[in-house]
């Protein structure tokens, strides 16, 4: 009986585990196109500064923060100024879709970067 317990407690453990962002699957190229279809890659690039930081940059700036998905959610959807690599500042687009799971995948796929 202890054995069975045991093992149903490591079984949720794992679980729990494997729910974490880090471990759920990312559709790349889904987030791609809506990087793509939203002009993202206009002022953004995986690994290289652009006229906005590379996603790799963004991705370090919010590692171990444990509102960085709200807040990189946050930068997507509304609309507001953001301060340029060369300083200036401009209004940032908003995403043009309100799927939160397309949404989240953009952000995840961000973060995995």
């Amino acid at each position: 009986m202890k054995a069975r317990i045991l093992a149903s407690m490591i079984l949720v453990g794992l679980t729990a585990a494997l729910a974490t962002p880090a471990a759920m699957a990312v559709d790349a190229d889904a987030a791609k196109a809506t990087a793509k279809r939203n002009d993202c890659f206009k002022c953004h690039a995986v690994d290289k500064t652009k006229k906005g930081p590379s996603y790799k940059k963004i991705s370090a700036k919010y590692k171990d923060k444990a509102d960085a998905e709200q807040k990189m959610i946050e930068q997507v959807t509304k609309e507001h100024k953001v301060k340029l690599e060369d300083g200036t500042e401009e209004t940032h687009k908003v995403i043009d879709t309100t799927d939160k799971a397309e949404i989240k995948n953009l952000i995840d796929w961000i973060r995995a970067q």
